[in-house]
């Protein structure tokens, strides 16, 4: 039986990365197996070029080149044979992160982004999509208490706002698939959001 491959997303400093445990033992709990994984990374070759891409300078189309490259071998290495095997994946990210990141904050062409989708997924699309929504400036203020910001953490508030937006649009297009999470809630809020999603029941 096909697993089922649930992905997180949400602009920097939204918590996502502070719900995943809670989710992974959620899944846990139900009796699945579960890979947990991320994006860009999943792979040796994936986090070498995460590196690059939170690191180095690039220009907008080469970086989203380099997602979608990472994004090949963790689909070949980490996904689907996770999902052959019948077992649960929850990544940290996927494409809808480069629409948003790369096609609405970068400004790169969403008709190549498509094509490039298209070419390296051959059709593979989350089950269920997680999206933790906040308000970019209280994002923002929980970044600067994390930890030294990487090159998108660096970014001034505009760029988050159409990352927001982007977001937001690929959510509207597909509601069945992406579920809202209202992120600036306490952490009891958040975590009762996601109890009464279907697939964390």
């Amino acid at each position: 039986m096909k697993g089922t491959f649930i992905t997180v997303e949400g602009i920097d400093g939204a918590g996502k990365s502070s719900f995943l445990p809670w989710i992974e033992h959620r899944l846990r709990a139900g009796g699945r197996e579960v890979v947990l994984t991320r994006e860009p990374g999943g792979t040796a070759v994936g986090e070498r070029l995460r590196d690059i891409l939170l690191h180095g300078a690039l220009s907008a189309d080469a970086e989203a080149l380099l997602m979608f490259a990472a994004r090949k071998e963790h689909i070949d290495a980490v996904i689907l044979p996770a999902l052959a095997a019948g077992t649960w994946v929850l990544c940290d990210r996927f494409t809808d992160a480069t629409f948003a990141y790369q096609g609405a904050g970068r400004g790169v062409d969403e008709r190549r982004l498509a094509a490039l989708e298209h070419w390296i997924q051959r059709g593979l699309q989350p089950d269920h999509t997680i999206l933790f929504d906040l308000p970019v400036e209280v994002a923002r203020a929980r970044s600067a208490l994390v930890r030294r910001p990487d090159r998108f953490e660096s970014e001034q508030a505009d760029f988050f706002t159409r990352v927001r937006a982007g977001y937001l649009r690929r959510a509207a297009s597909d509601p069945k698939r992406v579920s809202v999470i209202d992120a600036s809630r306490t952490p009891d809020g958040v975590e009762a959001q996601l109890a009464a999603l279907d697939f964390l029941r």
